[in-house]
């Protein structure tokens, strides 16, 4: 697993280092003072787990789960109690208070280990099909009835044409899931069924007659990929 610290304190960044070192399933791919220099790293690398401080400068960390679509796993780390309600609203992994003791610590990343390889084994794609876990069951879905994919803050929706499946999974990891030939990202947000796009017109895909908004630096590789006279 990847991990990436958020702290505007050098010394918490470099205790949170220290605990992890003993780790072997878990590296620091990166240690921040910032939310906007965090997402920098975010966007250029493969990061599975935050580490992150609420009380930030310009921009809290609960600001980031508010703003910033598709994030890892989230433990929340801050000085002041008050901030652990609002915090589990965000379906954070775990919430840990400063000073940080390593055995506390530790629960809180051996909890987040248990969430992503129950991720990992949930989703595990086929040509035809994959399983995913939901309400404590198995449950079979077909490549060929998704139409579109959601991401949904830590969690994602599934979209087929009879119905909707809410699993927690970051919408990055289910991409590299399914096959490039039959799905396209298209937008930070939603990855979509190629052969299920009634029509596109400027920004928007239509499957379904349901609008889906296609990013600007998509739009020509989609045009493409429907094969447009």
């Amino acid at each position: 697993m990847n991990c990436l610290i958020i702290d505007d304190n050098p010394i918490a960044r470099k205790v949170l280092s220290h605990f992890i070192d003993d780790l072997d399933f878990l590296t620091v791919a990166g240690a921040c003072e910032s939310i906007m220099e965090a997402t920098n790293i975010l966007n250029s690398k493969k990061i599975d787990l935050l580490l992150l401080d609420i009380e930030l400068p310009r921009m809290s960390g609960l600001d980031m789960l508010r703003t910033i679509p598709d994030l890892p796993l989230v433990i929340l780390i801050t000085s002041n109690a008050e901030y652990a309600v609002a915090a589990f609203e965000y379906n954070v992994v775990d919430f840990l208070l400063k000073p940080i003791k390593e055995d506390r610590f530790l629960k809180a990343i051996y909890r987040a280990k248990d969430i992503f390889e129950n991720n990992t084994k949930e989703l595990e794609a086929g040509k035809e099909y994959f399983f995913i876990k939901e309400k404590g069951a198995s449950a079979k879905v077909m490549m060929d009835d998704i139409l579109y994919i959601q991401a949904l803050g830590d969690y994602v929706n599934i979209h087929t044409a009879s119905r909707k499946y809410t699993i927690h999974y970051s919408i990055s990891a289910i991409e590299k899931k399914l096959p490039a030939s039959l799905f396209m990202r298209v937008h930070r947000s939603y990855i979509i069924a190629i052969d299920k796009i009634d029509s596109v017109e400027e920004g928007t895909a239509f499957i379904y007659q349901t609008p889906v908004p296609v990013g600007d630096s998509q739009r020509a590789a989609l045009m493409k990929r429907i094969n447009m006279l």
